[in-house]
């Protein structure tokens, strides 16, 4: 029984450990392709409108620069080491899926005046929330720091700007975005139910 609990947290770890290298190594490849691809990929408002709804998605696998990528970068392992055992690795693609979708919704709809938007940010700020709600049923302070962390980081945005310009960092940063993204991934882990599993 113990060896079979053993090889079952094994095969766990080898999945969460190969899901964070898929997505790496997906954001590293569209760095690699350069330019082009950022153009083709990004959020951009007119060509949303034009049909080209995969731009919801896609604006968040590409980056302005390498410093750009190397930044969401170490935020996805940061929240990977903090929150992936909380939940199983399709939760937590349904999480980033709705929280990027909710970003680029919500630019569409409630931020017409952002005209392109590229970056993991809001994603990351949706994996954030989500890894609050769902690490609710390991350690309730735990979520509940996380949680209000959070809330002080967004609410810091929304009234004084990006807290990376605070850093030094001059890339254009669209705090809606990460907003957006929060309320997108703490909804879609509500409605998982990640706050009610311990994995």
């Amino acid at each position: 029984m113990q060896a079979a609990a053993l090889k079952f947290r094994a095969e766990w770890r080898r999945q969460r450990a190969t899901g964070l290298i898929f997505v790496i190594g997906a954001l590293l490849v569209t760095q690699w392709l350069g330019p082009r691809a950022q153009l083709w990929l990004r959020y951009e408002r007119s060509a949303v409108a034009a049909g080209e709804w995969w731009r919801l998605v896609t604006a968040h696998l590409v980056h302005l620069d390498g410093p750009h990528l190397a930044m969401n970068l170490a935020g996805l392992v940061l929240l990977w080491c903090l929150y992936s055992a909380d939940a199983r690795p399709r939760d937590w693609l349904v999480v980033a899926l709705a929280a990027a979708l909710a970003v680029g919704l919500g630019l569409y709809v409630l931020a017409p005046g952002v005209l392109w938007y590229v970056g993991l940010s809001g994603v990351l700020h949706g994996l954030w929330a989500g890894g609050g709600v769902a690490c609710f049923a390991r350690w309730r302070l735990e979520a509940a720091v996380t949680l209000a962390l959070l809330a002080a980081k967004l609410a810091i945005e929304s009234a004084h700007g990006a807290l990376s310009s605070v850093l030094g960092s001059a890339l254009p940063v669209v705090t809606v975005a990460h907003l957006y993204g929060a309320v997108g991934g703490a909804l879609a882990a509500v409605a998982l139910g990640l706050w009610r599993r311990s994995l």
